[in-house]
């Protein structure tokens, strides 16, 4: 296995040269290119600073450009830091002062837009700008991206290890501001073949890439893709045919979605054209209601599904196997490739078959902690010492914040964060056990469950949603509520949206609905 990250590219440059690496529109760059590519923006950024391990953030949306950055960056033995292109000057501001970024790589058009926060990030020091236009007048010194040549395409010299850090990914600040999620090349590399194992990746894939980069799930796109000699295909989508029109275009054999983006596919005109070249489709970052799921599987009919869970500070921790689809519909399988997962109950001690207990994962995925931030990182990442099997855990794991349980067969059950729990009237509700029940009303797209303040109850259950043409289904839930659920988990009140806020990663924000409906039960 490569040791440096950057080496996905350089060694896949030596296996498959010619072989599509990555495209964007109608650009495309074989493994060998892009290995030139790399080492040439590699050689630029080290003529403009020698420092190890700065930071250089890439603000852009998914390019051929973006990409490549990424790989450069570590090739020039620094660490790579990627905005999510969604995020507003503000928000970029915090990334940039957080973690002291020395170098942006940026467009015209968005420097424009960060002028006026640029010159409070002290460390910046240099922005290259991939595109021609009028200068922006910041404090720092502005580069142009370098033409790609071959009497700069020489590798640097890294005296780096596989340990050390590599990426910064920032969580989406979902309780608070957002944290800084540090890599090493050790953890990136390993999650890539990790996925392509289980996944069963080989060169012949074509993977369509629509998550952001700055998300680690989507960064698994590109990353799963090159270990294996495969095509990755780099997709900002303006409407969600436009996917329909790419699956089709490309042969896709791979796609990647998080509930709400599946929701939205879902209502694409799927029928229009051949879909068969889908071999598989994956969903992460929540949970999937079982009618979307079943929606997939009748529009995909020939592709396999792979249901995961995952975390930044550990990248993935399991998948359910396909085959387990029907059989364990609920469950979230078992530990991927390289991951030890453990469940560690209210006691500190292994859980029983399906007592409650925290999701535990340790082993090489598991991150170097939180960036500046040493109080968080040692209340996440603590040593352990616990028999799993006939193993003993590493004594370095990353405690998840996520209840689960595990069956007597090893299957393990998502339940819900533990800062997400309801508790009311004495109870500890499931988030997604009441979702999973809203979710059977086919006119709904979303749906959250929160926890507000009741002062009789301590939390009432609300009930937020957008549906099919806006429409009010506030006594159809309430009925179908009143059917599935247990009395205790019956929700208090019903809030049709016309619009949902979503965090960075695409998730439902549940914290910033929290707050804006904090007071739904007040009575004062």
């Amino acid at each position: 296995m490569s040791i440096f990250f950057h080496q996905l590219v350089t060694d896949g440059a030596k296996r498959w040269p010619d072989n599509t690496a990555l495209s964007h529109k109608d650009q495309q760059r074989t493994y060998a290119q892009l290995a030139n590519d790399v080492r040439s923006i590699a050689h630029f950024i080290k003529s403009i600073s020698q420092l190890s391990y700065s930071r250089v953030g890439v603000y852009l949306p998914k390019s051929l450009e973006t990409a490549t950055s990424l790989f450069a960056i570590s090739a020039a033995g620094k660490v790579f830091v990627p905005i999510n292109a969604v995020l507003k000057p503000l928000q970029v501001s915090h990334i940039l002062s957080d973690c002291d970024v020395e170098i942006l790589i940026t467009s015209r058009s968005r420097l424009k837009q960060l002028a006026r926060v640029c010159n409070s990030a002290n460390a910046l020091k240099h922005i290259i700008v991939i595109d021609q236009g009028n200068d922006v007048s910041v404090n720092a010194t502005i580069h142009q991206w370098p033409e790609y040549t071959a009497q700069n395409a020489h590798q640097v010299e890294l005296s780096h290890t596989s340990s050390d850090m590599a990426a910064i990914l920032y969580t989406s600040g979902s309780t608070g501001a957002a944290k800084g999620v540090v890599l090493s090349h050790q953890n990136l590399l390993y999650g890539a073949n990790s996925v392509a194992q289980y996944l069963e990746n080989t060169e012949q894939d074509n993977i369509l890439a629509l998550l952001p980069l700055s998300f680690d799930y989507g960064l698994s796109q590109i990353t799963s893709a090159l270990c294996v000699g495969a095509h990755c295909i780099l997709m900002d989508y303006l409407l969600p045919n436009d996917v329909v029109t790419a699956v089709q275009r490309f042969k896709v054999t791979g796609l990647a979605g998080v509930p709400p983006l599946w929701s939205v596919l879902m209502k694409c005109n799927w029928d229009r054209g051949d879909v068969s070249s889908l071999r598989y489709f994956t969903n992460s970052g929540g949970t999937m209601p079982k009618a979307l799921l079943s929606t997939l599987r009748q529009t995909f009919p020939h592709a396999s599904p792979y249901l995961m869970y995952g975390l930044t500070e550990a990248f993935r921790s399991t998948y359910l196997d396909p085959s387990y689809i029907d059989s364990h519909p609920d469950s979230i399988g078992k530990a991927i490739p390289n991951a030890m997962i453990s469940v560690i109950n209210e006691d500190g001690i292994e859980a029983k078959d399906n007592e409650l207990g925290e999701l535990v994962h340790a082993g090489p995925l598991v991150s170097l902690g939180y960036w500046n931030a040493e109080e968080k990182t040692q209340a996440r990442f603590k040593h352990i010492n616990l028999q799993a099997g006939h193993h003993h855990l590493p004594r370095y794991a990353v405690f998840s914040g996520d209840w689960v349980t595990r069956d007597k067969d090893g299957f393990l059950y998502f339940v819900g964060r533990k800062d997400d729990m309801i508790k009311s009237s004495g109870y500890r509700i499931s988030p997604s056990e009441v979702e999973e029940v809203i979710y059977q009303q086919p006119k709904i797209i979303e749906a959250a469950a929160l926890g507000l303040p009741h002062p009789e109850l301590g939390q009432g259950i609300v009930i937020v949603y957008r549906s099919e043409n806006n429409q009010s289904l506030e006594h159809q839930l309430a009925t179908l509520c009143r059917s599935e659920l247990a009395n205790f988990m019956q929700p208090h009140h019903y809030l049709q949206l016309d619009n949902m806020p979503h965090n960075a990663n695409g998730k439902i924000d549940r914290s910033l609905l929290s707050k804006q409906l904090k007071n739904t039960f007040n009575t004062d």
